[in-house]
């Protein structure tokens, strides 16, 4: 295979080289691999199921899993190709592995997919935000777009604050508050269930929307990204020949938890499921707290989410022509100031960007349900049955090499079909 010539600027920061290290034990693998993929999704998945019934819901969640592991260890299949290679050592992100396997055009299509990702989960962020707030404080004129615009002076403030660690614990903060929430719902199914408020056969298995199916395997995609994550997980744990256990470990249980919250929330509320389910929840005191505890946990982390974006727009903006000319004709310290000028002006242009976008957004669960059925079923399924293909395909068996054409046309049908049924949806 010949060598093809890449840029070396990754969109996310690299994680520690091939031959770095890692020191994460596998109890501490297992907690990053769940922080990197369980989040705000989840709260979406009780509707999901509504749309497509509990059973249906139910095999698309498990397929999206083990779509997603299998996908996940070609990733890494693909990155101990280059590294065994002496002159392919610096294969640290996605991006790179586009670039080996289809030169300067494939790091641009990998990382134009995961920058319109993190797009979506930034306008998911403040959609989310917005609905619960709209429905916490019912003040005349105000609507979901209006909170949405409140929160724009906050977040363009602290899109500026340079060190993304000040907001880990606020991350941690709001996904406390996500458990709470799901617990909140666990228990109103147990009450509804012991009162007899609700029989198990009013509940469907299967509903008569065609579309049901893909609806909910769009947010199951969405529930289960994290990608971008898959090469520094992998290179961070101590011993990384153990690796594929500990990401089916944490596969198993993400996929139990996802399903048996899909269907505690709908059988609880049932049509009634909204596309959040925070907004079933009871207007008592506890039940409030969570949802301004979630609204703020989300708000002081949005940073993180949207900061991926920001270190493309402003990488682009480094490389521009003019920005060159200037550094060539103007003084060190001028120039200095005009760089912070334009990335505090890019940031805060980029949040009102994205916060126009969430507006316009119907509602969350239909929006999640599209991101998901399009650019990360393109990121998590075609991505890495191509590269692998790309990689390894002479070494591969006959099956190996059908299941990887399988998955990668699964996967364009799905990103196809999923997206248009969305789209008629909304």
């Amino acid at each position: 295979m010949g060598e093809k010539k890449c840029d070396t600027i990754p969109l996310i920061n690299p994680s520690p080289s091939s031959s770095t290290q890692g020191t994460a034990s596998k109890l501490q693998t297992i907690g990053n691999i769940m922080v990197s993929i369980v989040g705000t999704g989840v709260l979406g998945l009780p509707f999901a199921f509504r749309v497509a019934g509990w059973l249906a819901g139910s095999i698309g969640v498990v397929i999206t899993g083990l779509a997603t592991f299998y996908c996940m260890l070609l990733l890494i299949q693909c990155r101990e190709k280059l590294a065994s290679e002496e002159e392919l050592k610096e294969t640290t992100t996605y991006g790179d592995l586009g670039c080996r396997c289809m030169g300067k055009p494939g790091r641009y299509l990998t990382e134009f997919l995961i920058f319109i990702s993190q797009c979506g989960g930034s306008v998911a962020y403040l959609v989310f935000i917005g609905q619960n707030l709209a429905s916490l404080f019912k003040l005349h004129g105000l609507t979901i777009a209006s909170y949405i615009f409140l929160l724009v002076p906050i977040e363009i403030a602290l899109s500026w604050i340079g060190s993304l660690s000040a907001f880990a614990p606020f991350s941690i903060f709001a996904d406390v508050c996500n458990l709470l929430a799901m617990a909140f719902v666990v228990k109103e199914d147990l009450q509804q269930a012991i009162g007899g408020n609700f029989s198990f056969r009013d509940r469907k298995a299967f509903t008569d929307n065609l579309g049901g199916l893909p609806f909910a395997g769009g947010m199951a995609v969405y529930c289960f990204e994290g990608f971008g994550m898959t090469l520094a997980l992998e290179q961070s744990i101590r011993e990384r020949r153990t690796f594929p256990r500990v990401l089916a470990m944490s596969f198993t249980w993400i996929t139990l938890v996802y399903i048996l919250f899909g269907i505690f929330g709908y059988m609880a509320y049932g049509d009634e499921t909204k596309d959040i389910i925070t907004l079933n929840l009871p207007k008592d005191w506890t039940a409030i707290a969570v949802q301004i505890g979630l609204c703020l946990g989300l708000a002081f982390t949005f940073p993180i989410m949207v900061h991926p974006v920001s270190e493309i727009v402003e990488g682009k903006l480094k490389k521009n022509i003019w920005f060159e000319k200037l550094r060539n004709n103007d003084a060190e310290d001028s120039i200095t100031r005009l760089e912070k000028l334009g990335i505090y002006m890019g940031r805060a242009v980029l949040v009102i960007v994205l916060a126009v976008l969430a507006s316009f957004v119907p509602g969350f669960g239909v929006f999640v349900s599209l991101v998901g059925s399009s650019v990360c079923a393109l990121i998590s399924f075609v991505l890495p049955a191509s590269f692998h293909l790309t990689l390894l395909g002479s070494s591969l068996s006959l099956w190996q090499k059908a299941l990887d054409v399988f998955v990668f046309l699964c996967g364009l049908l799905f990103a196809a079909y999923g997206t248009y049924n969305t789209i008629i949806g909304i």
